[in-house]
């Protein structure tokens, strides 16, 4: 396969520029609180993009249009579950979490504030939380890399596996390299160029006068949001997506790593902005696929927008929009990685190996963290049979189901308890991976609206027979003061 300059030139030149901000990162981090959060310094707008960002990953640009293309319309209950799960995440979680993580101590994990919020001296609360963190983000990983596997190889004709390591080789790079402060400046670039990119394409589709006769020639059944094949499972599975964002360790973590308080209102106007926006680009690009592709149905669903990119534009503007798709992996999987090296460092490492370790070591240790998990997520990656949209839902339930009824309760429930707090995630975890590998009937409903609902239950039952100290329910009345 001959691959047209312009395409390299443009895709070449975009690395080089998030190369570059890795290494003016580097020169800006020089604590490990800089390293994993950027000092708390982050302001709405970089915020914002960044929660986006990291959020939407390759599934935005891969994954839905893929579905939209195969299914229509219908698919769209997944777009507006998380629309609304972003918003009441916004308006519920962010303001409570900056503060109370920094009023605990200047808590700079979930897991380091699920430990200090429950004064879990023994270490438990935090080792279960880490442990479930690194698992399914590994599953989470492997997804990104799988997508930018899936890129490399269909625009530069590589072999799947050596596109799998080229692409994970660039997003470990600045990771590596910046920390907090690379992976949030970068994915303030990509969420940009992502948007730009799913408004481009469906226009020129829609707007070019051969494709006016293929929409009338779409089936009516792709354009409605509810059809003969519509089930009332599926419908709860597809806006159950909504709960994950209460439990999504790379978007809570942009809360907590905000300038200020009163920015969050700024910051939440912009990220939903950008959202909605970007989840109808979105659609109307799997929409422009089923026109554009009608008598040439494409192999692989979930490459519409690489070859619609291909096909719609000339190859300066399509190495651009390309471009934009693996800004879209690179912003998630930056985050996720980031995330697990802060794990690394702070509930494994510092808490249990070198309780005395100064920042140098702990970002040494950091660095690694991250590429141990890069090199395990992308051996889980080598398959390339994977789809991106289902390693994506699996990990999204599982951080939902096992994180987000802690985050709520720790954050709206005075009486929760650290036993209690330990019994939703292990509950809210496992009901997810049983569940994930049953089928027929009530099993075919998302694992994370099980999962999520059990967790609950099983935090309030726990709680209400492990009272929490006097001293635990006196801060959160500090808490609810400083609100």
């Amino acid at each position: 396969m001959t691959i047209e300059t312009p395409i390299l030139i443009t895709f070449v030149g975009y690395l080089v520029l998030m190369m570059g901000i890795g290494f003016w990162a580097y020169r800006a981090t020089d604590t490990v609180d800089d390293y994993i959060l950027g000092g708390r310094k982050m302001g709405p707008a970089v915020t914002a993009l960044s929660v986006g960002a990291s959020d939407m990953s390759g599934w935005l640009l891969l994954g839905l249009p893929g579905a939209i293309y195969l299914g229509g319309l219908g698919e769209a209950w997944i777009g507006i579950g998380l629309v609304i799960g972003a918003w009441l995440n916004w308006l519920f979680v962010a303001k409570r979490l900056r503060i109370y993580t920094q009023l605990a101590d200047n808590a700079l994990t979930l897991p380091d504030f699920f430990e200090k919020r429950f004064h879990d001296k023994q270490g438990y609360l935090k080792l279960v939380s880490a442990v479930t963190i690194l698992v399914f983000f590994t599953f989470y990983a492997s997804s990104g890399m799988v997508g930018g596997a899936i890129l490399f190889e269909k625009v530069f004709g590589l072999d799947y596996n050596v596109a799998l390591v080229i692409g994970s080789a660039i997003i470990v790079g600045y990771t590596f390299i910046g920390g907090f402060f690379a992976v949030s400046w970068t994915d303030f670039f990509q969420g940009s160029l992502m948007l730009i990119a799913l408004l481009i394409i469906p226009f020129a589709v829609f707007s070019h006068p051969e494709s006016h006769a293929g929409i009338g020639s779409i089936d009516p059944a792709m354009l409605a949001l509810i059809s003969d094949k519509t089930t009332t499972i599926g419908l709860l599975s597809l806006l159950a997506w909504g709960l994950g964002y209460f439990g999504q360790p790379h978007i809570l973590s942009r809360f907590m790593a905000i300038g200020t308080v009163d920015a969050l209102p700024t910051s939440r106007r912009i990220a939903m902005s950008w959202m909605i926006l970007s989840l109808l680009g979105a659609l109307a690009t799997g929409l422009a696929g089923s026109v554009y592709f009608a008598n040439e149905p494409l192999a692989n669903a979930e490459t519409v927008f690489i070859h619609l990119a291909q096909a719609a534009f000339n190859p300066w503007i399509g190495g651009l929009l390309i471009a934009a798709i693996l800004s879209a992996i690179m912003s998630t999987i930056d985050s996720q990685l980031l995330v697990c090296s802060s794990v690394i460092t702070e509930d494994f490492y510092r808490k249990w190996l070198r309780p005395k370790a100064d920042d140098r070591e702990l970002m040494m240790v950091g660095r690694m963290g991250v590429l141990a998990i890069a090199v395990i997520a992308g051996i889980i990656a080598l398959n390339p049979e994977s789809s991106v949209l289902n390693l994506v839902s699996y990990a999204w339930a599982g951080f939902g189901a096992a994180f987000g009824p802690v985050v709520l309760l720790s954050l709206f429930w005075k009486q929760y308890s650290r036993n209690g707090a330990i019994a939703s995630i292990i509950v809210g975890a496992l009901t997810v991976v049983f569940w994930k590998h049953l089928s027929g009937g009530i099993f075919e409903l998302y694992e994370i609206l099980p999962g999520f609902v059990f967790a609950v239950i099983a935090g309030v039952i726990v709680s209400k027979y492990s009272q929490p100290d006097e001293d635990i329910t006196a801060e959160f009345e500090q808490f609810k003061s400083a609100l």
